[in-house]
């Protein structure tokens, strides 16, 4: 059964920030520091420090001579069995470092040579030029390291979602960056049926190997070899026929290369980009303009457009005032979940602010690199490290009180853009109005969405051309430039 099944949130994997996973079984992806270092949200950032902590203590150790000290390192990259990811057989029980393997995997990088020449400088880097490691043991490796962040995580989501935790559990070990060593504690965290169990940010995990040797091989080491022997005009330089009257044109196929000179290994790559490090910097830089975080549709059979469908009718369906105040704040939580992932990500509910005297619905933090929550910062000078939402389930318009409690909640350190949903606004000239005060007076921008606009997003999602960020582009210059 999935998370979400067995808690009973009636919530489908485009509404939830976790990868919903079925704890019976594995599931084929991958928790991937390339893809956390791309990120800019909060969560990212902290769990990427953390990696990037580990491995070069491990390097500094390696390269100060002190070969036992690292490898006792390596001896709590076990295999992680909370996350339900990778590939293994039968029940879930992870495909990845115990005991030997990790000796085994310390003892590849040691022979290898690729940390002490600088070839390494990251845990997804010993993924293409050391044997032994791929993938699946960079994210077992990743898992152990950032265990505390992911702990954080799951307590975040299942507060938000009323999952329950249990008191005083052990965390296992986990790598403290500030100490520079393997800590552990008694905290809170997710059982079932008597397993521990971590959840994972959809936003962090991959399929696909979309940063590995094979990639680096075939695009870029292959490309430089081919202008290679085509400027020495080498053994495997070909000739076709080109326009008329213009002389043959030399070539050579990336085939003739693997098979006849330069076949695929790992100590070639790793001889190769001695010679040439701009290539591999060139490829480290392209791969993370190119990261595209995992899509819903690849995590559920279920439609988007089956699942707007039944958002719409609950929306409609849930009545006005109190009594319907958690359902409508749930469901505005997966909504815009839905929404804005992956600009928006990591919710969090009613986070105290200024020693408790203050609430705030709903917590995102801003992970965009691209669009309207991205240019609130990069052109608009809005701070905007974390999104606050706030959700009126009233039947009337929000008046100043309500409006003035969102205010209240932002700051420089956590941000001066704030949004406000509700069911209807009747007079919205004059909420208009109140929201360009608060522009004039305090340089905060708030934003109202009612159950219109927000079906209208949700429609956008469907429609190929369309963006659902554009209303929040239009209210913003309505709000702006008057």
């Amino acid at each position: 059964m999935k998370i979400s099944e067995i808690f009973g949130l009636n919530k489908s994997q485009y509404e939830l920030d976790f990868v919903d996973i079925d704890i019976e079984t594995d599931h084929p992806l991958f928790l991937d520091p390339f893809f956390i270092s791309t990120r800019v949200d909060p969560w990212s950032v902290n769990a990427d420090r953390t990696i990037k902590s580990f491995f070069q203590f491990v390097i500094d150790l390696i390269k100060s001579g002190n070969i036992s000290g690292a490898r006792s390192i390596f001896t709590h990259l076990n295999e992680p069995n909370e996350t339900c990811l990778g590939i293994s057989r039968d029940k879930p029980r992870g495909n990845g470092m115990g005991d030997d393997n990790a000796t085994q995997i310390f003892n590849s990088i040691l022979s290898s040579k690729a940390v002490e020449t600088g070839l390494v400088e990251d845990l997804q880097d010993s993924a293409i030029f050391i044997e032994g490691i791929g993938r699946d043991k960079v994210s077992d490796a990743t898992t152990n390291i950032i265990r505390r962040n992911l702990i954080e995580y799951t307590k975040n989501q299942c507060d938000l979602w009323g999952i329950p935790l249990t008191k005083n559990a052990p965390s296992l070990f986990f790598w403290d960056q500030n100490l520079k060593r393997w800590s552990q504690a008694h905290v809170e965290r997710l059982i079932i049926k008597n397993r521990l169990f971590l959840l994972v940010p959809k936003i962090s995990v991959t399929f696909y190997k979309d940063y590995v040797d094979q990639q680096y091989y075939q695009h870029y080491l292959l490309n430089f070899l081919q202008d290679e022997h085509l400027a020495n005009n080498s053994a495997l330089v070909q000739y076709r026929k080109a326009k008329k009257n213009t002389p043959p044109e030399p070539y050579v196929t990336k085939k003739d290369i693997m098979e006849k000179d330069t076949p695929f290994s790992k100590e070639l790559l790793r001889d190769f980009t001695k010679r040439h490090p701009d290539v591999f910097k060139d490829f480290k830089s392209n791969k993370s303009k190119q990261v595209i975080p995992i899509n819903n549709a690849n995590l559920t059979e279920v439609s988007l457009k089956e699942i707007i469908e039944h958002l719409t009718e609950t929306l409609e369906n849930i009545r006005t005032g109190g009594e319907d105040a958690q359902k409508y704040h749930k469901l505005m939580t997966g909504i815009l979940e839905l929404i804005f992932y992956p600009n928006l990500v990591n919710p969090i509910k009613e986070r105290e602010i200024n020693e408790g005297r203050k609430r705030i619905d709903i917590v995102f933090d801003n992970s965009a690199k691209k669009g309207f929550f991205n240019e609130l910062h990069t052109t608009k000078e809005i701070t905007s490290l974390y999104i606050m939402i706030e959700c009126k389930n009233y039947e009337d318009d929000p008046n100043n009180p309500e409006l003035d409690q969102l205010s209240g909640r932002l700051s420089v350190n956590r941000g001066k853009f704030g949004l406000l949903t509700c069911r209807t606004i009747n007079n919205k000239d004059v909420i208009k109005k109140r929201c360009i005060d608060y522009w004039k007076d305090k340089k905060e921008l708030l934003i109202t969405l009612d159950d219109n606009e927000i079906i209208s997003m949700l429609k956008a999602l469907l429609t190929p051309g369309q963006d659902p960020e554009a209303l929040l582009y239009d209210k913003q210059r309505e709000i702006i430039l008057s």
